[in-house]
C-alpha cells in the first residue's frame, strides 16, 4: 500500500485488489508471539498533519510496518473495518474526552499493545502513560526511528524503554515528595478541576480565606519539590498527569 492509496480516516485498496477483513489469516500474529513480517498499525492523533506525516514515515517499505488506518478520533478506531490491528499508536492527551486508561481498557480483550505519543516527555507524563498500561512511550521530540523500534518491540511482546524514557522514569522515582497535607491536596484537586476558591471552600465546609490558604500552601510545597504549579494552566496539566481529573 502506497502513501497515495491511504487517506486519513480510511484505507483505500489498490485498484484491482480487495482488502482482507481484519480477521483474515494474513493479519493474524504467529502462534509463537513473534512480530509478523509487516506489523499492522493504527495511528490516532487529533492533528491531521501529524497523522499524515506519521503514516507516510511509518509506512515506508524499510520499516516493515503497514499503516492499516490513520485517524483523528478514537471512536472511529473500534468500529473501523480494519480493526483489530497489531499495535495502536495514540496521542496520550488526545482531546476527545475519553481518558487514556479507558482507551486502554477497551483494547484489553483483544490484547492489542499501545504505544503512547505525547508532546512532552516529562517524568510525570511518562510515568502516567506507562502506569495506565501503555506498552511503550515515545515523545514527539524523539526520532521516527525510535517510534519504529517501539512498534516492533511491543508487537513482539518485548519491553521498549528508550534512554530518554528510562531517564524520565528514574527522575520520577527520585522526585521530591511535596508532602501535602490532606486538606491541601483536596483543595488543589478541586481547584484544578475548575472550581473557584469560593466553591472549594463550600465543598470543604470552610471559609474562602482558609481554602485559599490550602491552595497557596500546596503550591508552595510543590515549588519546593521542583514542580511549578504557579498558574492555573500548569496546575491543570499536572492534575491530568496525576490522574486527579480526566483529560479535556
Amino acid at each position: 500500500m502506497t502513501v497515495e492509496e491511504r487517506q486519513v480516516g480510511r484505507v483505500t485498496a489498490p485498484v484491482g485488489t480487495h482488502p482482507q477483513p481484519a480477521g483474515h489469516p494474513a493479519h493474524r500474529r504467529p502462534i509463537d508471539g513473534s512480530a509478523p513480517h509487516r506489523v499492522r498499525v493504527a495511528i490516532i492523533d487529533d492533528h491531521r498533519l501529524l497523522v499524515e506525516g506519521l503514516a507516510a514515515r511509518l509506512g515506508a517499505a524499510r520499516t516493515r510496518i503497514e499503516v492499516a488506518v490513520a485517524l483523528t478520533s478514537w471512536e472511529q478506531l473500534l468500529a473501523h473495518e480494519v480493526f483489530p490491528v497489531d499495535v495502536v499508536v495514540v496521542e496520550y492527551n488526545l482531546e476527545d474526552g475519553v481518558p487514556f486508561d479507558q482507551k486502554l481498557r477497551s483494547l484489553e480483550e483483544s490484547g492489542i499493545p499501545v504505544v503512547a505519543l505525547a508532546r512532552s516527555g516529562d517524568p510525570a507524563t511518562v510515568h502516567a502513560a506507562l502506569s495506565a498500561g501503555a506498552a511503550a512511550f515515545v515523545a514527539k521530540n524523539e526520532s521516527a526511528d525510535e517510534l519504529v523500534a517501539a512498534v516492533h518491540d511491543v508487537a513482539a511482546g518485548r519491553e521498549h524503554r528508550s534512554p530518554a524514557v528510562a531517564a524520565a522514569l528514574q527522575e520520577y522515582a527520585n522526585r521530591a515528595d511535596p508532602s501535602l497535607g490532606k486538606q491541601e491536596l483536596v483543595a488543589l484537586q478541586l481547584y484544578a478541576g475548575g472550581r473557584s476558591v469560593h466553591e472549594v471552600a463550600i465543598h470543604m465546609a470552610t471559609t474562602d480565606q482558609t481554602a485559599k490558604s490550602y491552595i497557596k500552601r500546596g503550591r508552595r510545597k510543590y515549588r519546593a519539590a521542583g514542580i511549578d504549579l504557579g498558574t492555573k494552566l500548569l496546575l491543570r496539566r499536572h492534575a491530568i498527569r496525576e490522574g486527579w481529573i480526566p483529560p479535556e
